[in-house]
């Protein structure tokens, strides 16, 4: 059965789409507003102020999605393809993006604390100014990721692949580095 589900301005509460889904009127919240979502993301809707906190966006294709400045708090993420994806200013606090692919995505200023991005691929990601304080990165492949000034303090970057990065002026003050590779990055300020 079709039903209609409305998604949200986080900051006003105003509409801005309207998605016709196929699922249960008993499903939960999560799955219908991740499958509302994904109508958004095929019909190339503005997503940006949505509010998508707690949905069901797990092998989600998301590919150059304007999320920007959108709440996914808590959101199950994992295995999404968000390869260049516009997520600026995104609050993705406590977020699955366990084996997502944020490949050139755009993260610039979100706020990715506590976050779960175990064996996300971050390559050439734009993370400068992020907020990853204890994120969990371990495994997670940011080669050539721009991590400029980001907050990195207490994260879990064990065995992360960090070649090439920008890290100048990153926090990195108890950050778990053991085993990751650096070689090539950019150390100039950063703070440990």
């Amino acid at each position: 059965m079709k039903n209609a589900h409305n998604i949200t301005n986080r900051f006003t509460g105003s509409v801005i789409f309207t998605a016709e889904i196929q699922v249960a009127d008993d499903a939960p919240m999560a799955l219908r507003l991740g499958a509302a979502t994904a109508v958004a993301v095929a019909a190339k809707a503005d997503l940006s102020g949505a509010d998508l906190s707690g949905a069901d966006l797990s092998g989600a294709d998301l590919r150059h999605a304007d999320l920007s400045d959108a709440d996914l708090n808590c959101a199950d993420l994992s295995g999404a393809n968000l390869r260049g994806a516009n997520l600026r200013h995104a609050d993705l606090r406590g977020a699955n993006l366990r084996h997502a692919n944020l490949n050139c995505a755009d993260l610039r200023h979100a706020n990715l604390n506590c976050a779960d991005l175990r064996h996300a691929d971050l390559r050439d990601a734009d993370l400068s100014g992020a907020d990853l304080r204890e994120a969990d990165l371990s495994d997670a492949d940011l080669s050539g990721a721009d991590l400029s000034g980001a907050d990195l303090s207490d994260a879990d970057l064990n065995c992360a692949n960090l070649r090439h990065a920008d890290l100048r002026g990153a926090n990195l003050r108890h950050a778990n580095l053991n085993c990751a590779d650096l070689s090539g990055a950019d150390l100039r300020g950063a703070k440990s």
